[in-house]
């Protein structure tokens, strides 16, 4: 990876005299702002309209709480791990605590080419929405109160070091890993963390043996729509200028998800003799997810081959995949998110374009070169699944001991999280 130019991007590490621009400070608050809409909009739309009705203001508030409190905790301490700067051979693994409150940042302190508080404030939405689209696996059984303390003490023990790792100067940075925009940081991390909680919850009651349908497809859909619209920023604001990258990103993330969103219609007809509203969502959904990684780093024909394979990956990971195993992922977080991220991830080693001008080692000299960088993405995937792994168990067990258990009771579950927990109903109809 082109180190000289990643470590200008980074605050903790910049290299060069930073000058503001206009042109970028803007593009990165709208950035910003759009991964916002993405979370307590977009996400909860989307995971909202699969749920039951009894549960929908419950699957709603599980999202946006995910953002409420990884917002705060990402500025109180998960910054300062992902992009601080700690001493001797614990930088390989965290940023240290230099920054805990943004203690040493001042508001006038710029990243490059625009305010440092604008690339704290873009960081942090992706650890809100990382969070969140772990709670799409235990919706209709988690309680509410653990899902609070496990998001917090989530964020600093396993989303930040891994951000620190990937992105913030740690060894896989060093390695030359490529992830434009989280595929390994958000995706498969999210979407393991969320099969991980599902095995520790446990199954809804019921399942598989009752139909459990989605209370409203056409919810689902908008928030598919509101996912696609805020996922020009998330991709991008990646590359932290409005600059021709950018534009690149930008262009492979309209038409990455367009390819998976069609492919996964064309599977659906050919599997169901049908084509459905829910299947188009989740193919353009997949779309996103595999293009994350490589947004910044593949032309056209690798943005249709990302997006339809992982259109493919997606629809047998929600089907085939989860009827073998027999997990109660209830939203699909895992299928969609791990599995086609992971897909993304690996497929960026490949197709990586073979540019000087990009994020990375271009011209490639070899096939070898090309097989080297394949295997610095299979490392990647390893170490960000092991520690996802290992560290949601242990966070797990952390927020189940405080909070008294992970469940709620069978009498809560039957009632519908809505009333029981939060006292309100969707619709008063």
């Amino acid at each position: 990876m082109k180190k000289w130019l990643w470590l200008t991007l980074l605050p903790s590490l910049a290299l060069a005299e930073d000058k503001l621009d206009s042109g970028d400070t803007a593009w990165m608050m709208v950035s910003a702002a759009l991964v916002l809409l993405m979370t307590p909009a977009g996400l909860a739309l989307f995971y909202g309209g699969m749920t039951r009705s009894k549960n929908l203001l419950n699957t709603y508030m599980m999202v946006f709480s995910a953002f409420l409190v990884g917002m705060v905790v990402w500025v109180a301490f998960g910054y300062s791990i992902a992009f601080g700067t700690a001493d001797g051979g614990l930088n390989k693994f965290i940023g240290g605590f230099s920054n805990i409150f943004l203690s040493g940042i001042k508001w006038s302190d710029l990243s490059g080419s625009y305010p440092t508080y604008v690339f704290v404030a873009f960081q942090g939405t992706f650890a809100a929405i990382t969070l969140a689209i772990a709670s799409g696996s235990v919706i209709e059984r988690m309680k509410f109160s653990t899902w609070l303390v496990f998001g917090a003490l989530w964020i600093v023990i396993v989303y930040a070091p891994i951000t620190h790792m990937v992105w913030g100067g740690g060894f896989l940075f060093d390695a030359g890993a490529l992830d434009f925009a989280g595929g390994t940081v958000v995706h498969m991390n999210g979407g393991l963390a969320g099969l991980v909680l599902a095995y520790l919850v446990g199954k809804r009651k019921g399942y598989p043996k009752i139909a459990m349908k989605p209370m409203s497809v056409m919810l689902t859909a908008l928030g598919a729509a509101l996912l696609w619209f805020g996922w020009f920023g998330f991709n991008g604001g990646s590359a932290f200028g409005a600059n021709a990258v950018a534009g690149l990103a930008f262009f492979t993330t309209a038409l990455a998800p367009a390819a998976a969103g069609i492919t996964w219609i064309l599977i659906e007809y050919i599997v169901y003799k049908k084509t459905t509203l829910l299947g188009a969502a989740s193919g353009v959904v997949a779309g996103l997810v595999a293009i994350t990684p490589a947004a910044g780093f593949v032309d056209v024909t690798g943005a249709l081959i990302v997006g339809s394979v992982g259109s493919v990956i997606g629809f047998f990971g929600v089907t085939t995949m989860k009827k073998a195993f027999g997990y109660d992922d209830s939203l699909d977080a895992f299928g969609i998110h791990f599995l086609v991220g992971l897909w993304g991830a690996l497929a960026t080693g490949f197709l990586a374009l073979d540019d000087k001008d990009l994020l990375w080692d271009g011209p490639l000299k070899d096939a070898g070169d090309r097989m080297g960088q394949f295997m610095v993405q299979v490392e990647s995937v390893v170490v960000v699944g092991l520690v996802t792994l290992i560290g949601t168990v242990a966070v797990y067990y952390i927020a189940s001991a405080i909070t008294g258990g992970g469940r709620v009771d069978d009498e809560t579950e039957s009632v519908g999280l809505d009333e029981a927990v939060h006292g309100e109903k969707s619709f008063n109809l």
